[in-house]
């Protein structure tokens, strides 16, 4: 039902080493006609209590790395330990929760008898009425795994991962494909858990959820870490800064030294530019301007000249 809830053996006493020991891994795949280099020189420690995104276009090897971390997949080079054991032995202790975007439930049962069933494969499972609860699925666990939204589905699937109350949790594009209202509903239920210090990886094309969610974010590109660091600190790296302020509705606006662009709507300018102190005193020395607040570029900027490797952003 869940590719990792097939644990049957007593968890030992919780481990003092680092939720996640990544060392070196590269992993490759042959096919036909060439070798293809997924995860390349990898290495990343994720500490207890941690809530960690892991970011990353299609391809940059995001899965794959959460896969050797769940012992899905062994690495070509390089090790993997979880709680201080190898991964599926940390998986099998129940030590490791997963959610994944598809697959792992059966269709024709109800939510409690499904979460019901796999808790069956625990020594010491958390009651079902309490995972059904935690995960926000207690309001639907009479219906139909069939009969569930997609949002719904996702929201069993964390009842059962919840179930060996594991120290990890391992999510990979947990809301993909849901409505806002979904996703909010499933991240609520998710913050709660942090609060009792479980330690959370999660993959993510969202930024905002990265945003909202995470104390930290690792950025993955073409099977390499190439940001790993705070929010703030991926924000920061964005050289533009935009200044706005109010202007008058009837005055045009001046030409500004170091804009690259500006923009005009209900009653305020924003300029974008890499110089926000030569915008700033423009602005504020004889012009009509008020109300000025300067930012950072936005997240989603960071992002992307990270990705494209350059200082534009």
């Amino acid at each position: 039902m869940n590719r990792t809830s097939t644990a049957t053996t007593p968890a030992p006493r919780p481990s003092p080493d680092p939720a996640i020991e990544v060392r070196d891994v590269v992993k490759t795949f042959r096919t036909r006609s060439e070798t293809v280099h997924a995860v390349k020189g990898v290495s990343l420690d994720i500490p207890r209590g941690a809530v960690v995104a892991l970011l990353g276009p299609n391809g940059a090897g995001k899965t794959t790395l959460l896969d050797m971390v769940l012992g899905m997949a062994e690495p070509t080079a390089g090790t993997v330990a979880v709680c201080g054991e190898p991964p599926r032995s940390a998986t099998s202790h129940g030590r490791v929760g997963a959610v994944q975007q598809v697959g792992g439930l059966l269709p024709d049962v109800s939510v409690r008898e499904a979460v019901t069933m796999v808790a069956s494969l625990y020594p010491d499972p958390l009651p079902v009425a309490e995972a059904l609860e935690r995960s926000g699925a207690a309001e639907f666990a009479g219906r139909k795994i069939s009969k569930c939204s997609g949002g719904q589905q996702q929201r069993v699937r964390f009842a059962l991962a919840l179930l060996p109350r594991p120290e990890l949790l391992v999510l990979d594009e947990p809301t993909a494909g849901m409505d806002v209202a979904s996703r909010t509903a499933f991240w609520e239920a998710l913050r709660a858990q942090t609060a009792d210090g479980l330690t959370v990886v999660f993959a993510t094309h969202y930024l905002q959820e990265a945003e909202q969610m995470a104390d930290r974010v690792v950025l993955m590109d073409a099977g390499r870490i190439t940001f790993d660091g705070s929010v703030h600190e991926l924000r920061s790296t964005s050289r533009h800064h935009t200044v706005s302020f109010a202007w008058p509705s009837d005055e045009p606006v001046p030409a500004l030294p170091g804009a690259s662009k500006v923009t005009r709507a209900h009653g305020r300018v924003s300029v974008r530019t890499q110089d926000a102190d030569a915008v700033a005193r423009a602005v504020l020395t004889g012009t009509a301007a008020s109300e000025l607040e300067v930012s950072r570029g936005g997240l989603d900027e960071a992002f992307a000249a990270l990705l494209r490797h350059d200082d534009t952003a």
